[in-house]
């Protein structure tokens, strides 16, 4: 079996992964704060870390792998949507991480084992921070529970910064209750109108960081083989994890591996609601399918920045619809079936794919195999060649969430605005194809096209088309 190469965040290299234990691979991924519909920057890590998930099963069996996602369903942002929009705080909690769950399951990313909510693991957050005060780790001050970072001495280390040179106020909160300005809160107290748990600390909540290194701790253990999310998690988010995790573990390391993923602009501008150009999955869903988002999400390499626009998703529409194209000309009536989406133990997926994503996660590389791979199909004319290669296809295709519908689904009648301009070109290539008098090729044509449940109505040299419906 070919190892696994991944680019440790913590040592700044790509190293080969080994797991703890091959029956118990552990990852953890942060997941969303739902407070509001997920932008296409949070669908990044989330399609990202499916395709590892995806490898990782193939490598090691479904059943050996644990892939925890969390829910953040308590935070200041959720409160503040609820004063706006005059709801409860659990009714928007609710609300957005279903619809979070709904557009994450159209972009073909897999359920996670497990998807805690922090909600549902107070007395674990309140077991850490006991354990970090008796350790000397952590003060009680205001009302305020506070991690002390200059009592944890490699504090800084996975985002390479020093805290003595850090500028009061950047990206921390800086408040009078604080030892240092780069001490962060584990426990902060709560008034009336907000959601409280009792503690020794008197009635309260928890702060952001704690919530996953309890999460993590429950589910997954001390140390875990791999922890992931986006780059802007870095810092202060992963570095007050892995401070607080060690601190509470007796030294323990929280993670063996750190994998983060680059940003994402939008016309190569940061994305934001300040500027106007924040754009949610949800928007992408009512005029583009889940799979040509996720495949535009993959054109990049995960840990490079990656630049969307119009341009990108059109493109990778009509890439979609080439590949399909090719699929259902060399469909065949007794077919079998694609298997469901969520098997992902794909007994011939082709080796060049394989290397691209072991090495890692190469999805550029991949594409551009698999593409290669539909072109080759294309021109085939073995029928046991032919057969070997669309299986082969489409099983390279599972481990990177793409190919699994059937190709007359694709272009089905539900797709009608979309694939308008495709069935035309289709008819255009016929015609030409019947004036060269190259019949078979027309034939060809037709016969995807009867699929498609097109009708066609020769006139001279010219087509006119319909659907039968």
């Amino acid at each position: 079996m070919k190892k696994i190469e991944l680019h440790n965040t913590y040592s700044n290299k790509k190293e080969i992964f080994t797991p703890q234990d091959p029956k118990k691979i552990t990852m953890y991924v942060c997941g969303p704060t739902v407070y509001d519909f997920a932008h296409i920057g949070n669908a990044r890590p989330a399609v990202i870390f499916d395709i590892l998930y995806r490898l990782l099963r193939f490598n090691y069996g479904n059943e050996n792998v644990i892939y925890t996602r969390n829910i953040t369903d308590i935070d200041d942002k959720i409160n503040t949507k609820a004063k706006e929009l005059e709801s409860s705080i659990d009714k928007i909690a609710e609300t957005y991480r279903n619809f979070y769950t709904s557009d994450m399951k159209n972009l073909d990313v897999l359920p996670p084992t497990i998807e805690p909510l922090a909600t549902e693991h107070i007395n674990e957050i309140i077991n850490m921070i006991e354990k970090l005060i008796n350790n000397k780790n952590a003060y009680f001050i205001d009302g305020h529970v506070i991690f002390s970072v200059k009592s944890f001495s490699k504090y800084g280390y996975l985002s390479n910064r020093k805290t003595e040179n850090e500028r009061a106020g950047a990206r921390v909160n800086i408040a009078s209750y604080k030892k240092d300005p780069a001490d962060f809160i584990l426990w902060k107290p709560s008034s009336k109108d907000l959601p409280g748990w009792e503690s020794p600390w008197g009635r309260g909540r928890p702060g952001w960081h704690i919530e996953c290194s309890a999460m993590i701790k429950k589910h997954l253990g001390n140390t875990i083989d791999i922890h992931g999310g986006g780059n802007d998690l870095i810092f202060p988010h992963h570095e007050n994890e892995i401070a607080q995790s060690i601190c509470a573990h007796n030294g323990k390391a929280l993670a063996n591996f750190w994998v983060h993923n680059g940003y994402l602009t939008i016309n190569q501008e940061k994305m934001s609601k300040s500027l106007g150009n924040s754009l949610t999955v949800n928007q992408l869903l009512k005029t583009f399918s889940g799979e040509t988002i996720r495949l535009s999400l993959l054109t990049a390499h995960y840990r490079q920045p990656l630049d969307w626009s119009n341009t990108l998703i059109e493109q990778e529409k009509k890439t979609l619809d080439r590949m399909y194209s090719i699929l259902l000309e060399h469909e065949e009536k007794n077919d079998v079936e694609h298997e469901e989406k969520t098997d992902v133990l794909t007994p011939f997926p082709d080796n060049k794919i394989l290397s691209a994503l072991h090495d890692d996660l190469n999805t550029p590389k991949a594409l551009a195999t698999l593409f290669k791979l539909c072109k080759k199909l294309k021109n085939c004319e073995d029928h046991e060649t032919k057969l070997k290669l669309k299986n082969k296809i489409i099983d390279s295709g599972k481990l990177l969430g793409l190919l699994q519908e059937k190709p007359a689904s694709w272009f089905s009648a539900k797709n009608k605005n979309k694939d308008d301009d495709y069935i035309t070109n289709l008819v255009l290539e016929r015609d030409k194809a019947r004036i060269n008098k190259d019949y078979k090729s027309a034939d060809i044509i037709r016969s995807q096209l009867d699929q498609l449940g097109i009708i066609l109505e020769d006139n001279n040299n010219k087509t006119t088309w319909r659907r039968n419906n």
